[in-house]
């Protein structure tokens, strides 16, 4: 590469007024006021003609995709009564389920995304006494014309045609034999429990020097090398249970109406007695769901005078 000729090399064999113009054209020097704000260099395309982003709560649950992952119907809370097995007379295969009860399931009032951001029904199970009951949550079950509920929960929804109607109650049959569902209930609690039993650690060596430290975790990270620290999220003992687990495609085995009992296959997480919430699930086809038929209204009969 050849090398690069200094700025006083245009100017030879020119006269001495055109070199001295030639100079101070090229020259990086300038004179002037400077912008206190110069334009600044940007990533964002900022061309005429580019369509405008929408701004509205709906286009922004568009961008987050989460309408496309939400349910088209509500759930329901149910109450769990343990566990049983169904064999199947052809195969003889034994099937262990969980038998979960509902029990006056109704709805209590919406969200919407013009007030709230989104969509949900919230859902009220159970019974309990009014003098137990705040004034605030009192006069919430008197406008919707329900009576005071144990458990209140919320299920969110796709869009408005799944916001069932405030009051209507939530029966067993609204789960169809042979659809499967999501169970989200919390995990029963273990007090505080060691990493053995929590993180299922082997422990430490029974001979070779270890001496009352059989079930400790042993060293907690490392020394100069990682900064004389303990990592966020290392596995120690603590408490353990008590958190929230949601058991995915649940396939529903047996419903019925009558006493409220919808039994799913699988175990459910949490004690018997506790509150389940159960709604479709995702990550299966939707139920094919009938419309049902409106009862006619019975003919008018004239009175005949007498």
């Amino acid at each position: 590469m050849p090398p690069k000729l200094p700025r006083e090399a245009l100017c030879l064999g020119q006269p001495g007024w055109l070199a001295q113009i030639l100079v101070n054209f090229t020259s990086k020097r300038q004179f002037g006021i400077r912008s206190l704000n110069p334009p600044k260099h940007t990533n964002f395309d900022s061309r005429p003609g580019l369509p405008l982003l929408k701004s509205t709560p709906a286009a922004a649950l568009e961008r987050k995709l989460k309408a496309d992952v939400l349910p088209l119907r509500t759930g329901a809370l149910a109450t769990k009564q343990g566990m049983t097995a169904i064999y199947d007379p052809e195969t003889g295969k034994r099937t262990a389920c969980t038998v979960l009860q509902l029990d006056r399931v109704q709805v209590i009032a919406h969200k919407t995304v013009n007030t709230h951001g989104y969509f949900a029904v919230q859902v009220g199970a159970g019974w309990k006494k009014s003098t137990r009951v705040t004034r605030a949550m009192l006069g919430h079950f008197s406008i919707a014309g329900v009576s005071p509920k144990r458990y209140v929960q919320e299920f969110r929804v796709k869009d408005s045609t799944g916001l069932l109607g405030v009051g209507e109650e939530i029966t067993a049959d609204w789960f169809q034999e042979g659809q499967f569902v999501d169970a989200r209930s919390n995990t029963k609690g273990k007090g505080f429990a060691g990493v053995m039993k929590r993180h299922g650690f082997h422990g430490q060596d029974r001979s070779h020097g270890v001496s009352l430290a059989h079930r400790s975790m042993g060293s907690s990270g490392p020394g100069q090398g990682g900064g004389s620290r303990v990592y966020p999220g290392k596995k120690m003992a603590g408490n353990m249970g008590g958190e929230r687990n949601t058991l995915q495609n649940l396939k529903v085995l047996k419903v019925d109406s009558t006493n409220g009992i919808v039994v799913v296959s699988g175990s459910v997480s949490g004690p018997k007695g506790c509150i389940v919430k159960i709604q479709d699930a995702l990550k299966k086809p939707w139920p094919k769901i009938e419309p049902v038929p409106k009862a006619k209204a019975a003919p008018e009969v004239e009175a005949t005078p007498q």
